[in-house]
């Protein structure tokens, strides 16, 4: 709840919609009161017989010489007759008038209620309009208001995640995290929306209606202290079942994203193997236990309106009775003051409604700073350089690293890679050649050991621009739904020249042009309409384009074909020299012009040297060459 109320004041531009919206909630309690008003002055007829010519306090029967005596009164000026003025001049100066006579009163001064309807048509017209004017500014502002935060925590969490390492993903299930992202969001930004009305309208509806209430009868006003504790007493019961069941439903639609994520992203190996039913099932039980849980919610959701709802009804018939025939006050006032008291009710009904939307917000709200809350475990040091100077080499120095568990992937790793070089690490399956792509990027951070660039390590290099340094061809490349074009560019301003030589150095051109759109053809969905050697070829005109001084291929050429892996490799050698080279590969054909190769096996670095040197006495790389030279 803390939170919801530190968001809401977070912002300047939060703090103006709020009096903004504050000054409609409270223009439309006013609205609400002075409709109740007028409904006063429509039911309000004037004294009653026994009330005009009885004596006693409540008179139930008026004799001959009461008669004559108040008509003496009453006729003053002895005229034989009596109107309205003199009824309410004797009114005024012996009885004391109720809050809606006293109103009429003061109204009559500019427009006469009295004497023509149509100045009643003209009051009742206005206080509708000005209800409807300050309804709508009310509603508006404070969903504009939620609107604009809800904007503004989905922009705060994908800049926030954008931030935090790659151990982060792999801790957290991509339709958890895209749930948070859309469904606490709007969660939240409803919270704080129902707050605006429990806790900047109710208050005062309640405070300034209390006191209308007490102007009538401050006997009657105790009628309405003994029902709201009974009012609030269900609202704190059900708002606690409804925070639990809240955190608990927002779990589950998570398990309930992650295997719909799961089935979509999985669908081709699925139906490959025939296990429909599997999937179903899954779905089911999930989609199942989201529904009781959705069903235990509602119930004390809905259950809410109903109890208060008989209480509140309980307490005004109570009223009306009581006022009527208990203090005989008159049927306007009476009416009047029922109106005003469901005025109080109702915003107490409403609370329940909304406490549930705030309990909700706040579990939300809760969730969605697991990850805010997060601190990126991989931070530039202070004063880093946003320049990088490569003259030398770039090194791993004794390096060790492991995902978090007891399993190390490399151990004490150390090798160089010289400006202009085409150096090539190759090694078993799972042996940790990919994970030294994502160190050198600072994807991860090592457990021990050092990076580095011409000596300088890469903690104190600024992360960005540590990025631009490496053009990186992933394993598995992705492509997003944009023009072949855009993907290539990636977000940058290269010109079409600079597209097209990129393309038609990653041999791509070809199939390109081949296109129905050719460069403008929109891809589908990662590139899912392109067969895996042309995604390849893309990425890897992605990677040329940027011009950066050390291009790294992770296993680049495997969905190639064997001409299209020979184009890649004639690439590849007429850039020995102008770029620095480092060819992560399974398919040993790729590698056969590096200048050196790196062997890792087990996490550890077995071999370092030339291919005919490594042949000689590295077992390993014996063992893995041996096929190739079958093939």
């Amino acid at each position: 709840m803390k939170r919801l109320i530190k968001i809401a004041f977070s912002k300047v531009l939060y703090r103006y919609l709020l009096f903004f919206t504050l000054f409609a909630a409270l223009g439309f309690t006013v609205a609400t009161q002075l409709k109740m008003f007028s409904l006063g002055i429509i039911t309000r007829k004037g004294p009653d017989f026994f009330e005009l010519f009885g004596t006693g306090k409540n008179p139930t029967s008026v004799t001959h010489e009461e008669l004559i005596n108040r008509w003496k009164e009453l006729d003053e000026s002895g005229k034989g007759a009596i109107d309205k003025e003199d009824v309410s001049q004797f009114m005024e100066t012996h009885h004391q008038e109720g809050i809606v006579d006293r109103g009429i009163t003061t109204i009559s001064k500019y427009f006469p209620l009295d004497k023509n309807v149509w100045s009643l048509v003209v009051v009742i017209l206005a206080i509708a309009c000005f209800e409807a004017i300050t309804l709508f500014a009310y509603r508006f502002g404070t969903k504009f208001f939620a609107i604009s935060i809800g904007k503004d925590i989905r922009q705060q969490y994908f800049e926030h995640i954008q931030s935090l390492p790659m151990s982060f993903y792999q801790a957290h299930n991509i339709g958890a995290l895209s749930s948070r992202a859309v469904n606490d969001a709007y969660m939240i930004a409803d919270g704080i929306n129902s707050s605006l009305v429990n806790y900047l309208q109710t208050p005062f509806a309640l405070a300034s209606t209390l006191g209308l209430c007490f102007a009538i009868s401050w006997r009657l006003s105790c009628v309405v202290f003994i029902g709201l504790p009974l009012l609030i007493g269900p609202i704190i019961f059900i708002a606690k079942r409804i925070r639990r069941l809240s955190r608990q439903l927002q779990k589950k639609q998570e398990a309930f994203a992650s295997v719909l994520v799961e089935f979509l992203t999985g669908v081709q190996t699925i139906k490959l193997f025939a296990m429909e039913d599997f999937s179903l099932k899954k779905y089911k039980e999930n989609n199942n236990a989201m529904a009781e849980l959705e069903i235990r919610n509602a119930r004390y959701d809905i259950s809410s309106r109903p109890v208060l709802h008989t209480i509140a009804m309980l307490f005004l018939v109570t009223t009306l009775l009581f006022g009527l025939w208990g203090l005989c006050l008159p049927l306007h006032e009476v009416l009047f003051f029922c109106g005003l008291l469901s005025a109080v009710y109702e915003p107490v009904k409403k609370f329940a409604d909304e406490n549930g939307r705030i309990q909700r917000g706040a579990a939300a709200c809760d969730r969605l700073y697991e990850v805010l809350d997060l601190n990126p475990s991989i931070q530039g040091e202070k004063n880093t350089n946003d320049k990088i100077s490569f003259s030398n080499n770039v090194a791993f120095e004794n390096v060790t690293f492991s995902y978090g568990n007891d399993q190390t992937v490399l151990s004490s790793v150390s090798f160089q890679v010289k400006k202009g070089e085409m150096v090539a690490i190759v090694g078993p399956t799972g042996g940790g050649k990919s994970t030294i792509v994502s160190l050198f990027t600072r994807l991860f951070e090592p457990q021990d050991g050092v990076i580095t660039i011409d000596g300088v390590p890469i903690q104190q290099i600024n992360q960005k621009t540590l990025r631009e340094f490496f053009a990186v061809v992933p394993q598995k490349p992705f492509l997003f739904h944009d023009t072949v074009r855009e993907n290539i560019r990636f977000g940058r301003e290269f010109s079409d020249d600079a597209v097209r030589f990129a393309a038609a150095q990653a041999h791509a051109e070809e199939f390109i042009c081949a296109l129905p759109l050719g460069y403008e053809t929109f891809l589908a969905e990662a590139g899912k309409t392109l067969s895996g050697g042309q995604q390849q070829r893309l990425a890897i005109a992605r990677a040329l384009i940027k011009q950066s001084p050390i291009l790294i291929l992770d296993e680049a050429t495997s969905a190639l074909d064997p001409a299209s892996e020979l184009q890649i490799k004639l690439v590849l050698k007429e850039l020995k020299g102008a770029f620095t080279q480092i060819i992560i590969a399974h398919r040993l054909s790729t590698i056969e012009d590096a200048d050196r190769i790196i062997v890792i096996d087990g996490g550890k670095k077995v071999g370092d040297g030339t291919k005919e040197e490594l042949l000689e006495r590295c077992p390993t790389f014996k063992r893995l060459w041996m096929p190739h030279l079958s093939a």
